[in-house]
């Protein structure tokens, strides 16, 4: 166990030291599609909210508008990024915008995931149901039946995060693969398969920023917190998008998984 997490923790580390290297090469291109990101997301809250008051159905295509644009950067960014790693630095902007098919293939696989989520919050419940009659008593039903949603909810929140993970670089086999719908979370969950403790410590190093964050705007400490926002918006955010896209390119040196994944075999 102790070799495990010695191995874990380097290759995290090796992730995080071809991230950096990356981002001092190429920070203002990166940067700067990070920054149309965040644009992209403020004036799509901002005309939906300011446009709802005249017309709902202009609000909601607006919406959806600045949606796809929104993800469509995202798969550009990431397209980008993955020809920095590969040395494809001469190769146009352009090219890395994903093609409608691709977009269409990256929504089918979001909604795939939401469907998947849904269903296992209502496979819990209908698992847990009988037990709520068995402990059953009949003078704190209600209590019960309380602490019953609380402990559903619960445990759904954990496998939909622990799925979220197993399926989080469907993405890049959509933009570097060309894969559909199915396929890239397949692939995405053959992966996944062995590197889920690697891929827990890379989150927790930007959870822990995004938790301090937190805590300075809950202590009203304003200044730190504003130096920290600054901090997130121009060097964590743009190195978090590389350290994903490392990951996947040192995952797939190391992948053995086949052309053809199946789920089934890749849960655990």
């Amino acid at each position: 166990m102790i070799q495990f997490l010695k191995e874990s923790t380097f290759a995290v580390n090796e992730v995080f030291n071809k991230s950096l290297e990356l981002l001092k090469k190429h920070y203002f291109s990166v940067a700067g599609l990070c920054f149309l990101l965040f644009i992209t997301s403020g004036l799509s809250n901002f005309l939906a909210t300011t446009i709802s008051d005249f017309n709902v159905v202009l609000s909601g295509f607006m919406a959806f508008f600045f949606m796809v644009m929104y993800f469509g950067l995202n798969l550009t960014l990431f397209k980008y990024i993955l020809n920095l790693i590969d040395g494809n630095q001469d190769k146009k902007l352009i090219h890395c915008i994903p093609s409608s098919k691709e977009l269409i293939y990256f929504f089918g696989a979001m909604l795939s995931i939401m469907v998947l989520s849904i269903a296992l919050l209502l496979l819990l419940g209908a698992v847990s149901l009988p037990f709520l009659y068995i402990f059953e008593n009949g003078e704190n039903r209600a209590e019960l039946m309380g602490k019953f949603t609380v402990f559903v909810v619960f445990i759904a929140a954990i496998l939909t995060f622990i799925l979220i993970i197993r399926v989080a670089f469907y993405p890049f086999f959509i933009i570097d693969k060309h894969a559909g719908t199915f396929k890239s979370l397949r692939f995405s969950f053959a992966l996944t398969k062995g590197n889920v403790f690697k891929l827990l410590l890379i989150l927790a190093v930007f959870a822990f920023f995004q938790l301090l964050q937190m805590y300075f705007n809950f202590l009203e400490y304003y200044i730190i917190f504003i130096i920290l926002n600054l901090v997130s918006s121009f060097l964590v955010v743009p190195l978090a998008c590389i350290v994903v896209s490392v990951a996947y390119r040192e995952m797939m040196s190391d992948y053995h998984g086949g052309e053809d994944p199946k789920i089934l075999n890749n849960i655990f």
